[in-house]
């Protein structure tokens, strides 16, 4: 069954830090505190729009919601929760730091409903953590999400390759403690800079440089393959696209179709290191059998994948062949009578 979520934005509310590269009145174009009135408002009108089955979850987006009075943190989840006891959505999630996370806060989001909680964790490295004054320590994180385990709480981490002062070695780190720690899920959100921040100021400054669109798709590529081949699902990869953000996006790796252009990556180092592994006669070519939702991914941005590939390993000729029987994120190589079959679970 396929997921909908109803998203309630509470930009900045609750958030005990001004993270240098977050200006969520930028990004949600909303500038004034949510109340009860309007989340139960946005929940049946969004309700009245599904007509076919669903799973159903509200998600409080934006500022740290465990950050808030409990008195308004309970205001808000009421109408989320009656909702859930009368059988109107399946879940409500919410995101917040991982400071904002104590035994007492579990019990009483539990008690509301809550059953998915997201970490903004961002890095594992610690000079990067202060760098983007976080306020808090890799160790916190891990805190946190033994605490969330520990209620029964689905967890998801939210990293942002790019930040200042990361490198390889660092966002290496990073990928390790995550895997370590096993969250339920994770997304990755590569560094932006947005207008109205600390991190526009040091980029304006000369002090900051973003990673580039290509870099930040190999970081992110890396993260995703490491992640899935552990079992970590990465629900998403790069901002949602919306008109607020392409209005105040100064610089950076952001891109409409972010998470499409990793997957494309990936399948390009598939075949990369398959072909540099075989033989391959350059004048047959080989065919390419794939699932059809990964037509676009295959060929890549402008069939960017195979203008490389035919330019880098002189291949003559590279057929496509969409075959609904390939699993999704798999593909099946043809050549001379041979049949090879690729799997993102294949060390790269």
């Amino acid at each position: 069954m396929k997921h909908y979520i109803i998203p309630v934005f509470i930009p900045h509310l609750g958030c005990l830090h001004e993270c240098i590269f977050c200006n969520q009145r930028k990004i949600t174009g909303l500038l004034t505190p949510v109340t009860a009135r309007q989340v139960a408002a946005v929940i049946q009108e969004r309700l009245a729009d599904i007509n076919q089955a669903r799973r159903i979850e509200v998600a409080f987006y934006g500022g740290s919601f465990t950050a808030l009075p409990q008195a308004m943190q309970n205001e808000l989840l009421a109408p989320a929760s009656q909702a859930l006891y009368n059988g109107q959505i399946h879940a409500i999630r919410l995101s917040t730091r991982p400071d904002c996370i104590t035994g007492s806060t579990l019990a009483n989001l539990r008690s509301h409903g809550v059953s998915i909680v997201e970490l903004g964790v961002q890095s594992f490295d610690d000079a990067v953590l202060f760098n983007a004054a976080r306020g808090h320590s890799s160790q916190i994180v891990a805190e946190a999400v033994n605490l969330l385990k520990a209620a029964g709480i689905s967890c998801g981490l939210q990293l942002m390759p790019g930040l200042p002062g990361e490198d390889w070695m660092s966002l290496i780190t990073t990928v390790r403690q995550t895997v370590t720690l096993c969250p339920d899920f994770v997304r990755i959100y590569p560094a932006i800079v947005i207008a109205g921040t600390r991190l526009a100021e040091l980029y304006q400054q000369g002090v900051y440089q973003p990673l580039s669109l290509p870099q930040a798709v190999a970081r992110c590529a890396y993260m995703k393959l490491v992640f899935e081949r552990q079992g970590i699902e990465v629900i998403r990869t790069g901002l949602q696209a919306s008109e607020e953000l392409d209005k105040n996006v100064l610089a950076g790796p952001y891109h409409p179709a972010f998470g499409e252009l990793v997957d494309s990556h990936i399948f390009y180092l598939m075949l990369t290191r398959f072909i540099e592994q075989n033989f391959f006669d350059t004048e047959t070519g080989f065919t390419i059998v794939h699932h059809p939702k990964d037509t676009s991914k295959v060929r890549g941005q402008h069939n960017n994948n195979l203008s490389r590939l035919r330019l880098q390993y002189n291949l003559s000729a590279i057929t496509l062949c969409a075959d609904s029987t390939v699993i999704p994120g798999s593909l099946l190589l043809r050549h001379k009578g041979l049949s090879f079959l690729l799997s993102k679970k294949a060390k790269i």
